[in-house]
Parts: structure tokens; sequence; C-alpha cells
């Protein structure tokens, strides 16, 4: 939790005004016993009607200015916890968008998306709660005592008896309540987890009638969190009653003491009243301390659980010393590339060596499993390699930057993705301030401007959240309308056209080519139809190379290829 305290540096001046008000409220708050025993011990038993009144319109302006302090105090607070939530989750979002695949991968999507709301809510109230209550519980504390001992001292030995045993009760079960937190973050990490993959494929549970299997696996999350949230209550609970055993029996012994006292004539009646509000002002502070336990445990698993996410270092970083693309544009080189998924028994790419070249288009085909995405997900720097370079324009990946090589690519991935926004602003994610020309332009070689047309709104038709209300197809063309506008040096197709008719991409690669004849083009397939007019194509067989070459040449040369083409096309075809 201190780690994240640094997030509330650029807030100083407002915390230390939250402090001097604090201050003055606790302040005016110690001083109203002591005036209400001047007009009990001075005024009412003397019958004193002028000091009454006198010291009653004292007590009601500091009554007044304490709650003036309390009320700017709490408006501050809320401000300070809210900014803080806001800079903290961009520092957690931030911080995430430069994770790598394996990052996300080892963490999770479903608990990257908790941490970065659920957990930082948590420590947000907490933050807000401690610049109200934690600062002014302890002030509170503090000045009781030293008042409680001032107005009478041999009362305040209840006070160090009972201390003691408050500690210790809050103590044992903050320590159980703290484990049981933590296990319920992990809960909710569960559950989110479950929602969402029942959300993003209910169409695949509704077409296999998996329904009541899905509610019954939602349940199970569901009642497991319960559970846990149930304990977890029933152990703060058991704190106050412990607590008002602890006050009531604190207050009984101070009136049966108090009250031997002044019939013994040790002390007088406002004395004790003020001694009584003394000691209750210290057990009520010692109580928002008990409340706050109540949101400590559950925010300090949240702040670990951040943390985690922030001291995360990405894999892969820019080199310290960056070095410029040579005049070359869109040359891809593989030299010697071995690249293994973490925890894996064994490389999905091994020893892979091909160079490609602007102006030519080269296909790469396999079997599934082959690694046929992953090679292509190496370029971009998605993953790090193993062993051996990838260079682009004569460049080692790893000594450019990030951004720089990303710059240089137009990538359209297997899984056509599409964000809630319109048509025109899905298409100008590959690039901000594409004209409508270029837009359209776009669109026009994606074979995407026919459909889009027939939306209500054209390219200004509104896409849903995850592109619910296109088709598969349609998808993939946006998608690669989306690489279009960029005008990259180099194309990554990443089986972009397997949702396609053979009419429709027949179409779109024709109008293709022109477009993209001075890039490099590479282009992941399973259809051979797709990668037969290559220039070159590279065969993929269980992470090796096991052919490079056009269709013809591989057609002579590459078994694992010419079972490929047999179990795809006709003998008349493939002859």
């Amino acid at each position: 939790m201190r780690k994240l305290f640094r997030f509330l540096r650029p807030y100083g001046f407002s915390i230390t005004m939250i402090l001097v008000l604090i201050f003055l409220q606790c302040m005016s708050t110690v001083y109203l016993p002591r005036l209400m025993s001047d007009i009990v011990d001075i005024g009412i038993i003397k019958g004193n009607i002028p000091y009454i009144l006198k010291i009653g319109a004292v007590m009601l302006a500091v009554s007044l200015g304490a709650v003036l302090c309390s009320v700017i105090a709490g408006l501050l607070s809320s401000i300070v916890s809210a900014r803080f939530g806001k800079t903290l989750r961009n520092e957690v979002f931030i911080h995430v968008e430069n994770f790598t695949l394996h990052e996300f991968d080892k963490v999770g999507t479903s608990s990257l998306i908790t941490r970065t709301t659920n957990d930082i809510t948590q420590v947000q109230q907490l933050v807000n709660m401690m610049l109200r209550m934690m600062i002014r519980a302890p002030l509170t504390a503090i000045g009781g005592i030293i008042m409680a001992f001032y107005t009478d001292l041999r009362l305040s030995i209840i006070v160090v008896i009972v201390m003691p045993v408050l500690g210790f009760s809050i103590f044992v079960v903050y320590r159980k309540a703290f484990r049981l937190f933590k296990t319920m973050q992990q809960k909710i990490d569960k559950l989110n987890r479950v929602l969402r993959e029942n959300l993003t494929g209910i169409r695949v549970i509704r077409s296999f009638n998996r329904v009541d299997y899905e509610q019954q696996r939602f349940d199970e999350a569901n009642f497991d969190l319960t559970g846990t949230a149930t304990k977890v209550n029933k152990t703060m609970a058991s704190l106050t009653p412990i607590m008002m055993l602890i006050i009531n029996f604190s207050t009984i012994a101070i009136i049966w003491f108090g009250g031997m006292r002044i019939n013994a004539h040790d002390m007088q009646v406002g004395t004790l009243m003020a001694f009584i509000q003394y000691v209750s002002q210290i057990l009520f502070a010692i109580m928002m301390v008990s409340m706050m336990f109540f949101m400590i445990p559950r925010a300090m698993a949240s702040a670990t659980r951040i943390n985690e996410v922030l001291e995360m270092t990405p894999e892969i970083q820019d080199a310290a010393v960056l070095r410029e693309a040579d005049e070359m544009r869109g040359c891809i080189e593989f030299q010697n590339v071995t690249f293994s998924y973490p925890g894996a028994e064994h490389p999905a790419l091994s020893n892979i060596s091909f160079s490609v070249n602007p102006g030519e288009m080269t296909a790469i085909i396999g079997g599934t499993g082959s690694g046929k995405t992953t090679l292509t997900s190496l370029i971009p720097r998605f993953y790090e390699v193993d062993s051996g370079q990838i260079l682009v324009d004569g460049v080692d990946i790893r000594e450019m930057s990030q951004a720089d090589l990303r710059a240089k690519i137009g990538y359209v991935p297997q899984k056509a993705v599409l964000f809630s926004g319109t048509v025109a602003e899905n298409i100008r994610y590959g690039k901000e301030f594409a004209s409508d020309e270029e837009v359209a332009h776009a669109a026009d070689i994606a074979q995407a401007t026919e459909f889009i047309m027939e939306m209500k709104d054209g390219f200004d038709s509104v896409i849903e959240q995850g592109g619910m209300n296109v088709s598969g197809g349609q998808k993939q063309r946006l998608s690669i309308a989306r690489a279009l506008v960029r005008r990259p040096e180099i194309y990554i197709f990443d089986d972009s056209f397997s949702a396609l008719d053979f009419k429709t991409e027949a179409k779109l690669q024709a109008a293709l080519r022109p477009e993209v004849r001075e890039s490099t083009v590479l282009v992941v397939a399973q259809r051979v139809s797709t990668v037969m007019d290559a220039d070159r194509i590279i065969v993929l067989d269980e992470g090796r190379i096991a052919g490079i070459g056009n269709h013809h040449s591989l057609m002579d040369t590459c078994s694992v290829y010419q079972e490929i083409v047999s179990s795809q096309l006709s003998q008349e075809v493939t002859a």
C-alpha cells in the first residue's frame, strides 16, 4: 500500500489543508467537554445564568467551526481520492499497454480488468477514508487521552486497561480478515473470467445448447465468491459487539468509580461528565479505526495486486541505443530464428531463415500448429525470439524502437477485431488523420464499400462493441481496409481471407496487387488458392521450413506442399 502513496505527491497542498482542518476539528471536539464541565460545575450548580449563556454561545461557535472544518475536509478528501484513483488507473493502463503478449497471458485479461477497476476502486475508497477518519481518529484519541489524564488521573487507569484489550481484539480480527479478502479478490477474478467467456462466446454456447452448463459454471463461481464474502462479513461483524461490550463495561466502571469519588467530594459532577465524554471520544476514535478495518484488509489485498502489475517489467523493451533503418523500404530477413512459448516442451519455430523484399508477395502455408501465426507475430515484436535475428531494412528489430518498427507495418490479425464507433473511425484506426477519400479508397480495395453503403448511415454507421452487428467476412474486410489506409512498407495478412467467399477473395486480391506493388507483403493462408499466385511460398511443418519456392517448383520438390494441395484441389487444378 505504501508504494501506491507516491501517487498522492501532487496533492501535497490539499492533504496539508485536510490535516490542518481535521486538527482544528479535533481540537474543537476535545475542547467542548471542558466547556460543558464548566457550565455544569459553575453555571448550573451555582445558578449563574449569564455564565451559562456566555459559555453556551462559545460552545455553539466552536461547534459551528468544527462542522465547517469537517465539511471542507470531507470535500477536499473526496477530490484528492478521486484524482488519486484517476492517476492510478491511468498509470496501470499505460503500463499494461507496454506489456507483451506474454505478460497478458501470464496475468490474464479478466484479472487485468478487475485490477484496473475493482481493485483501484477499493484503494481509492480507503484513501478517502484515511484522509478523513484515519487522521481524525488518532488526533481525537490522543487529545481525549491527554484531557482524560488532565481531568482525573485516577480514573484514567480504566483507559490504560481498556486500550490494549481493544487493540488486541482489532489485531486478531484484522489478521484473519486480510487472508480472506485476498482470496475474495481472486474469486472476483474467476467470476469475471466466467462472465466474460459467457458473454463473448454466447453464440457457441447457444449453438451447442450449453446454456445450462454455463449457468452451472457461473453459479459455482458466484456461490464460491458469496461463501468467502459471507466469511469475511462474519469475521468483521464480530468486531462490533466485542467493541461495544468493552465500551459499555468501561462506561459502567467510570460511572461506578466516578460516583464514589463524587460521594467522597474528590470530584465534581461536571468533571465526571467531561471525563465520560473524553473516554467516549477515545473509544469512538478506536471504533472509527475498527470501521476502517472493514476496508483496510480488502484494500491492502487490492494494493498488492495492483503493485504486481506495476512492478511487472515488460519482457520486450526498446534498446538503450536505437538504430535508424537503412534506406531500404520493407526488407525482412529471418536469420536462424528459434522461438518457444513459455513452458512449452518444444520450440514453436526452429532455425527459420528466409528473406522478403519490397514488391514481392510471400505466402506462408502449413498445417494447423505449424507456426504460421507465430512467425508473423515475431515481426512486429509481439514476442522476443529465443535465438537468431529478424532484420527489417537491415536493422535487428531489437535495436529499433517498437514505435518505429510498428509504424512500418500494416497488420491484419487472424481474428478480426473491431472497436465500438463508426465504420470510418474503425478504418481510420490505421491512420488517424486519413481523409474521407483515403478511407473510401481503402474500403474499395478491401471490397467493403458495397456492404458499407447498404448500412443505414454508410461510413457513419455505428459498429457495436466487438463488431457484433457485422458478419465475419465484413469484419475481415474492414480490418484489411484499416491496414490499407495506412499505406505501410510491410503488409502482414494473417489468414485474413478465410471468411471470404472465393469470388470476393479473387476480386480483393486483384485490387490489392497494384495497391501494394511497392510494399512487402506476407500472406498467411490455409487455402492453396490464396497462395498459388504468390511470388514465393514458404511451407512450414512443425515449426520448420519444409520448402520455399513458387507453386510449380514446390509441387515438384516439397511433399508437404503436395499433400496440402492434393487435399484441397481437384486433380485437374493440381495439374
